[in-house]
């Protein structure tokens, strides 16, 4: 019956001959020469008996290529011959490969083959995987040459008809054996010869079998018809009987060779007699001497004595030779030698027969085996009992069992004293040995009997050693018998060295070894249960022995004695329940310095031993030898031993105390409480407790993150290398921060740093003092560490955290934060970086375990942008969950996993961080500081600990911290980010602020977009439902690609609307009847996807079949209005990176270009999407026309998450204190959050409206203010606060050549340079009594939401944190309104502090209404164009920062701001208001300008009016000042004012002076000087004209009547004036010399 495998392997064979038609297997044509029919029966013929299992896992082409190189090899075979070849085929080479060496054999079909060929490559040692032995029928021609592979089954050859099988016919052995893979082509060769040496002699043995057999027919015929004289017949008869017995198929005939005794060179010696030789013997040996025949080697080896045997009149010689067979098996050859004896008697030389007793001569009686039966009757009848009795019959079957051998070769004397002692021995439980020596001198056979129960393989291994050892033996061979029998017998053959001689043993030294055997055999439970008695009483020892009666396995009890089981028991019932464990570090007696041994005890399942000896070898042990013992008690549980054999790098011995830490590091390293690395070598060899190692192991974990080059490897080794070093610095490290050791603590830290320094001078390495000199800067910047502190159960913390003065370690990566705390344990790492003391943001579940540091540090550049919206400063953290489970198996156990961790975090933090309690400072308990009081620790959300806030609070509030759980935003009492979609509104604000620059309305008109993630998610989901009018053709997220082409706006909303909403979802739930034709949501794990020509013309490619990753790159750079980026990770980069410096490996297959994204705008809902360079590159040169595209940056974007949760955390705060007051409740207090939610909404996202109001500002002004934005990142370059090249913002180089290019920093550029304006302009307010001041009250109350306005204003008057909370809105608004040059520019033409520039600037804000004016400027977006609102707020913008530098140079600093506001708006807005009455000439003109353009663009006529008056109104200061001075109306004072400008062309000249170029910074001071001192001089002419003319009079009388006074000088400088004017250029030299002029009028005026 055919079965699958059957079925499988016919298919595999049709395959392989379909395969052969188009093979070109090893470069032969197929089928070398075989039809196509001739080929499948070849096939079948050579597989026909190879086991299908062994071929089905093959290719056709392999299975070809085997059966036709084997073809190849037997196409020419001379008769007679064996064609041997050995290789190893490849693919390269032959065309097919089967994983093995090849030996491929030809030859004539013939007994022994395979078992003789297989026996060889065993003795080789190689590795035998498949034989495939063909037998086939060919016929060759008389050269051998292959003429035809018959379609006949060779082995039914004498079935078959004899017309089927050809004349010539042939049968033949083909084999086919795969061994273990070798390439050495001389090994190939080796194989090859030994192989055609076995082969020869199995053809010599094969061809001479038959004269073999009949020379030992012939030998026994001459025997009983020709007996040599003088032997008793009896023996003669014997003999001549055993020739025929084994002639009868009772020996394998191996070879034959008569000799001769004679005398050569004075010795007696054996020849070898010419041509006598058959089988393996068949050529004669090689002729030393010509004058004599070859003689015996082997004779000649033998001693005087044994070769004297030679001459003893005993016919047969029966023994085993020295060399083993190469044919049939490979054991021992049996010697069967005939003497030949002359007519006197004596012998003269013999007949030698090589060969193997074959298995009927083992089965056979011994009864019936000549010689062997009268060995067996005299035994039997040298014992007294008859063969009827019980003994006899006994006795009988200890001789029939006997081995076989050992009959034949043993005396009959020495037989029966041996099988009458173990005939004895049966009724006794005790081993015997019977020891014989080869009467050739050449080995001993020892015969050992033991008990049944007694025997096991290490017994067995133990005899060897003794026996070996006892003997001298080189080689040792046995065989066991064992059966129902109470006894096993062990047969041993111990052979000595070649020319070695077998030691003469007495029978005491026998007894000796025998009663050595017998120890070794004992039975072990004896002493065992002894032992317990003694140890234990009699009681306890019953209990225990039943309990562990059978418990010990053999291999213990091999290996421990009974003494040593009961102090192992000891251990073992110490131990409770599953899990726990002993250990116990040895020396046993005898042991060296060096050596020890290791015992762990446990109960339960077994340990893996790949995990402990790690964990050894990491102590600075080297493991020598393993050995667990399993111990099943009586109750079914099992205890486990596990005994370790060390040896100690030193040979120094261990102190007790040594020990103990030795133990205490294991268990801490196998409980997982300390990691398994070589810092655990440093408890041996430094003297360190597996604490002190943590310290080191912390700070070096550090050390990685912070971007040493060197590695922990090589940490390890420097402080492994400098021990005395190494223990000086933790010496150091609890000098400085051990609560025990700060009595003292400075004058003890001094000497130490001052040994340390010594010491390091010593290190002779220079890498490893760098490396030591780095742990050194370390512990001196520790500032706190909780590594002395206690856990609540009174035991020390199992992780430790540390906060560092990152100022005060070298080398490491900018920027450098305020605050670092390093968080260190084997299940958690994790690091949180401050750049402030009131500094906010995530805690990032991170999975970049090398370099989380470094992702940190990133992330925390873009907080700090983030940042400068809210009150605290940038601050972020990650940790690292080391002990993650799968989360494909068990999600469950991965999450609950990462909470434990990111908890442990949050404590590690709490730990070393000072608490408030009623307003004072409680410092963390047994941590010693080395810094300032530091009570701000407030943390939020981030990648993987979105929904973690609760539990943060709830680790805040088991410590009691102050800010309870205002600690982490966005927990079940906070704000839901996702439900508000505040993140995703924050940054929609930037997009609809780039598409108005593009003239589009993203809430009415339609626009395409593409996309990363899915409407499950927090950004995107929220993101994609901003607008009813979103097309969005594409998106992915780490499961589906979604295309939809052309997408109907409506519906696809309602659909994702729909997604939205569900409470889980991904793109493959989207409704596919909804999508457009072409579209479709496909797996990213698909092999490639099929596009369709909809999809590829809105993707704007050519290719119809992409692979995900090809395709989701072709959707980043698909030509669409709008990149919205919802997700994780990093997609865009410049040109010039690499991904490898993008640091984002799961994204590094479809990252793009900037310059290839042609997206429209982009917007950054999510971090990191681009890095900053793709920015800039995407900013410009991309884009759907390769121009440039519209960017921020993502902490611009999307800083509304951050916002809303300082909002939060702020309002908590607040609201926590009325809580603790008494006047709220809990409830009422979450009741009253949540009704605020709207609102704290409306009061972010003004934050994200005016970001992009400055940045759109700065955009239009980047290329004329390109100078000062390249003199403004000098000054915070030299001043430390920015690092350009960490910035990516441009060098001088750069910025020289883009200003050559009319062009200036993009959009992105900007935005940095806008956060660290905002940021330096903090610092240095924070430090002011500005946030005091009285006026900023109504900020303060500003910022929070109107309902605790109207009831808890008190409060808000006394939030901690009201003066960082004013500064923050003061940097906002100054910044935001005047720019971010503005304080920089002011600074440096007037050289005022920021505090005063500041300062004025809000009064100027407030006298000219600024923000009413933007606020209805806002108010026609997508009414006017963008370009246009820009304008008027620039045009606003210049008008209050000229008034901000008057009143900084006209007015008393520090200026008062209410008074200020008081004594200007009025009169200010009353002149304002008039505008253009009081207008003339070129003002006039402008004002008009002005308007009509603005009318004209659809902005309403009173805001057009007011626009238009901007620059006429900046005068008001002057025109104010002079009316107040003067006592006159401002009314008056501003006609008067306008007239004169008109009539002295003043406006003209101003404008001149503007268009003066800023090349420099005192050029543009030259420009501001020059104009401040014409407006100067135009007021104080006012103020002069002013005092003439009657009272009432009109501005035209007064000044005719002071023209009259000063007529000469005023014609004079009437004409330089129109001189000047004429001139085709302005330059400052002319207008410098019209100022003169005009200063001589004033003069002259205040003359007159």
């Amino acid at each position: 019956m055919q079965t699958k495998l059957d079925a499988a392997k016919a298919e595999l064979l049709t395959k392989a001959a379909a395969a052969a038609e188009n093979s070109q297997v090893g470069g032969a044509a197929p089928g070398e020469g075989l039809s196509n029919g001739a080929l499948t029966a070849y096939l079948h013929h050579y597989y026909l008996h190879t086991a299908p299992e062994d071929l089905v896992d093959r290719d056709p082409v392999d299975i070809y290529g085997a059966a036709a190189s084997h073809y190849r090899l037997g196409l020419k075979r001379p008769q007679g011959t064996a064609e041997v070849r050995v290789y190893t085929p490849t693919v390269e080479e032959n065309g097919w490969a089967c994983g093995h060496t090849v030996v491929e054999v030809v030859t004539d079909d013939m007994p022994f083959l395979v078992d003789s060929v297989t026996n060889e490559l065993t003795r080789e040692d190689r590795g035998i995987h498949v034989v495939i032995h063909p037998q086939l029928a060919v016929r060759r021609d008389i050269t051998g040459r292959l003429l035809e592979i018959l379609d006949l089954d060779a082995c039914s050859r004498s079935q078959a008809a004899g017309t089927d099988w050809p004349a010539d016919a042939v049968v033949e052995s083909w084999m086919h054996i795969e061994i273990d893979r070798e390439t050495d082509r001389e090994d190939l060769h080796s194989i090859e010869a030994n192989l055609r040496r076995v082969l020869g002699d199995v053809r010599e043995v094969v061809e001479d079998w038959s004269k073999m057999r009949d020379s030992a027919l012939r030998l026994a015929d001459e025997l009983a018809e020709e007996p040599p004289a003088h032997l008793p017949e009896q023996e003669v008869g014997e003999a001549w009987e055993l020739m025929r017995w084994l002639a009868d198929d009772h020996f394998t005939f191996l070879g034959y060779r008569e000799y001769d005794l004679a005398e050569h060179k004075g010795e007696e010696v054996l020849k070898a007699v010419p041509g006598t030789g058959l089988g393996v013997l068949r050529s004669d040996p090689l002729n030393h001497d010509t004058d004599h025949h070859p003689v015996s080697e082997a004779f000649g080896r033998l001693s005087a004595p044994v070769r004297a045997k030679a001459h003893e009149k005993k016919l047969l010689v029966l023994t085993k030779a020295n060399s083993r067979a190469t044919v049939h098996r490979p054991a021992y050859l049996d010697y069967v030698g005939v003497k030949k004896f002359d007519a006197n008697g004596e012998p003269i030389g013999e007949r030698r027969f090589l060969g193997l007793f074959s298995s009927a001569a083992y089965t056979e009686s011994v009864t019936r085996i000549p010689v062997v039966r009268r060995k067996v009757q005299g035994v039997l009848g040298g014992s007294g009992f008859s063969s009827d009795s019980h003994d006899g019959r006994d006795l009988l079957q200890i001789l029939e069992t006997f081995p076989r051998d050992e009959i034949f070769q043993t005396p009959a004397e020495e037989l029966l004293s041996i099988a009458t002692s173990v005939l004895y021995l049966q009724e006794r439980r005790r081993l015997r040995l019977f020891l014989r020596q080869d009467e050739y001198g050449r080995y001993f056979s020892a015969l050992i009997y033991l008990p049944r129960d007694r025997y096991t393989t290490r017994i067995r291994e133990r005899l060897t050693d003794i026996l070996k050892t006892e003997l001298n033996g080189d080689t040792i061979d046995y065989t066991i018998y064992s059966t129902e029998s109470v006894l096993t017998r062990l047969h041993f053959v111990v052979r000595v060295a070649k020319g070695s001689e077998l030691p003469q043993l007495t029978e005491a030294e026998i007894e000796r070894i025998e009663a050595k055997l017998a120890e070794a055999a004992r039975f072990w439970m004896d002493g065992f249960h002894d032992q317990l008695h003694i140890e234990l009483g009699e009681e306890k020892a019953a209990e225990l022995g039943r309990k562990y009666a059978n418990a010990f396995p053999d291999g213990y009890r091999a290996d421990f004695t009974a003494r040593t089981a009961v102090s192992d028991l000891k251990q073992i019932e110490s131990l409770h329940g599953e899990g726990d464990f002993r250990l116990n570090l040895y020396q046993p007696v005898g042991a060296g310095d060096d050596e020890r041994r290791f015992k762990i005890y446990r109960v339960g399942g077994p340990i893996s031993l790949t995990e402990v000896l790690p964990v050894l070898q990491r102590l600075g042990v080297e493991v020598l030898d393993e050995h667990p013992y399993a111990l099943t008690r009586s109750d079914h549980t099992t205890a486990w031993v596990y005994d370790f054999g060390l040896k100690l790098r030193e040979a120094t011995g261990l102190s007790d105390a040594a020990r103990e830490r030795f133990q205490e590091t294991f268990a801490a390293t196998w409980t997982g409480k300390a990691e398994n690395d070589r810092f655990n070598e440093l408890v041996l060899t430094a003297g360190l407790t597996w604490r002190q190692a943590v310290v080191l192991r912390a700070y070096a974990k550090y050390l990685r993150q912070a971007g040493s080059t060197f590695s922990q490897d090589y940490m390890e080794d420097a402080l492994l290398n400098n021990t005395h070093t190494t223990r000086l610095l933790v010496n150091l490290f609890e000098a400085r921060l051990s609560p025990s050791h700060q009595l003292g603590a400075q004058e003890l830290t001094e000497g130490i740093i001052e040994e340390l320094s010594g010491a390091l001078d010593e290190v002779v390495s220079l890498d490893e003092d760098r490396i030591l000199r780095s742990f050194l800067h370390l512990i001196k910047a520790t500032l706190r560490t909780n590594f002395f502190q206690h856990a609540g159960d009174g035991e020390w913390h199992d992780y430790v955290s540390m906060k560092f003065d990152p100022q005060a370690i070298p080398d490491l990566p900018a920027p450098r934060p305020a605050f670092e705390i390093w968080v260190y344990s084997p299940r958690v790492e994790g690091v949180h970086l401050r750049f402030g003391k009131v500094a906010r943001g995530g805690l990032r579940w991170s999975d970049r375990r090398e370099d989380f540091r470094t992702e940190i540090l990133g992330l925390v550049k873009a907080q700090m942008v983030k940042n400068t919206v809210i009150v605290p400063v940038g601050a972020k953290g990650g940790f690292v969950a080391k002990q993650l489970p799968d989360p494909s198996v068990d999600r469950d156990a991965w999450l609950a996993e990462g909470i434990a961790s990111y908890k442990t975090f949050i404590s590690a933090l709490l730990d070393i961080t000072d608490n408030l309690k009623a307003g004072e400072v409680v410092h963390p308990v047994d941590v010693v500081r080395h810094d300032e009081d530091d009570t701000y620790l407030v943390v939020a959300a981030d990648k993987g600990t979105a929904t973690f806030s609760d539990i943060a609070n709830g680790v805040a509030e088991s410590y009691g911290f102050w800010l309870g759980d205002a600690f982490a935003s966005g927990g079940s009492a906070g704000y839901d980010h996702k439900g508000m979609g505040i993140t995703a509104r924050g940054a929609w604000e930037s997009v609809k602020r780039n598409f108005r620059e593009l003239g589009v309305d993203t809430q009415s008109e339609d626009f395409s977009v593409v996309g990363i993630g899915d409407m499950s998610g927090d950004v995107f989901g929220n993101g994609m439902l901003l607008s009813e009018h979103i097309r969005l053709v594409a998106a992915f997220d780490h499961r589906h690609i979604f295309l939809d082409p052309n997408p109907d706006a409506a519906v696809s909303y309602a659909e994702r609307r729909r997604l939205f909403d569900l409470p889980r979802s991904s793109w493959d739930d989207y409704d596919k009847s909804l999508i457009s034709a072409g579209g479709g949501v496909f797996p990213r794990s698909a092999k490639a996807i099929q596009l369709s020509p909809q999809v590829r013309e809105r993707l704007g490619i050519e290719q119809s079949k992409l692979t995900p990753a090809e395709l989701m790159k072709a959707i980043l750079q698909a030509p669409v209005d709008l990149f919205w980026n919802g997700g994780i990770g990093t997609y865009v980069k410049a040109s010039t990176e690499t991904n490898a410096e993008v640091g984002d490996k799961a994204n590094d297959a479809i990252r793009v270009d900037g310059g290839q994204v042609r997206a429209r705008v982009i917007g950054e809902g999510g971090n990191l999407g681009c890095t900053q360079l793709g920015r800039i590159e995407y900013a410009a040169a991309g884009g759907p026309e390769g121009t440039g595209g519209w960017i921020n940056t993502d902490a611009i974007d999307n800083s509304a998450g951050v916002d809303t949760s300082d909002h939060e955390v702020n309002i908590k705060i607040l609201l926590n204190q009325v809580v603790a007051d008494g006047d709220m409740t809990v409830k009422q207090r979450n009741a009253l959050l949540a009704e605020m939610t709207d609102e704290v909404g409306q009061l972010v996202l003004r934050n994200n409206y005016a970001q992009n109001v400055v940045l759109a500002n700065a955009v239009a002004q980047a290329s004329s203010m390109v100078n000062v934005h390249a003199r403004m990142i000098n000054r915070l370059e030299a001043d430390g606060q920015l690092d350009r090249a960490l910035e990516f913002l441009p060098a001088e180089k750069q910025i020289r050549e883009r200003q050559q290019a009319g062009r200036g920093l993009s959009q992105p550029e900007l935005s940095v340079l806008l956060a660290y304006t905002k940021i330096t302009l903090a610092e240095e307010l924070l430090a002011t009594s500005l946030p005091d001041d009285p006026y900023f009250r109504s900020t303060l109350h500003e910022y929070f939401p109107s309902a605790l306005r109207a009831r808890f204003a008190d409060a808000i008057d006394r939030h901690p944190l009201r003066r960082e909370i004013i500064t923050t809105l003061i940097v906002n608004d100054t910044i935001n309104r005047g720019g971010c040059t503005f304080a920089f520019r002011l600074r440096e033409e007037t050289g005022a502090t920021y505090e005063e520039i500041a300062r004025t600037h809000t009064a100027a804000r407030a006298v000219f209404g600024l923000e009413q004016i933007w606020d209805e400027v806002e108010g026609l977006d997508n009414k006017v164009s963008a370009r246009i609102q820009t304008r008027m707020r620039l045009h606003s913008r210049r008008l209050v920062e000229r008034a901000t530098r008057w009143m900084l140079n006209n007015r008393r600093q520090p200026l008062d701001i209410a008074a200020t506001i008081e004594f200007f708006h009025d009169r200010v807005n009353l002149v304002w208001d008039s505008l253009p009455k009081p207008l003339r000439g070129e003002d006039l003109a402008w004002f008009e300008s002005v308007y009509q353009e603005l009318a004209a663009a659809g902005v309403p006529d009173t805001l057009a009016n007011r626009i238009a008056g901007l620059s006429s109104t900046f005068p008001t200061l002057d025109i104010v000042q002079v009316a107040d001075r003067s006592g006159g109306e401002v009314t008056e004072v501003a006609e008067l004012y306008y007239d004169l400008a008109d009539r002295l062309q003043i406006t003209h000249l101003l404008d001149r002076i503007i268009e003066l170029p800023r090349t420099d910074r005192w050029s543009s001071m030259a420009r501001a000087a020059i104009r401040e001192d014409l407006f100067a001089a135009h007021a104080a002419l006012t103020a002069d004209i002013l005092a003439c003319g009657p009272e009432g009079a009109a501005p035209e009388e007064r000044y005719e009547a002071w023209a009259e006074l000063n007529s000469t000088l005023l014609s004079r400088a009437k004409t330089t004036l129109d001189d000047i004017r004429g001139s085709d250029n302005y330059e400052l030299s002319s207008l410098s010399v019209a100022m003169r002029v005009i200063r001589t009028l004033l003069r002259t005026g205040s003359m007159g």
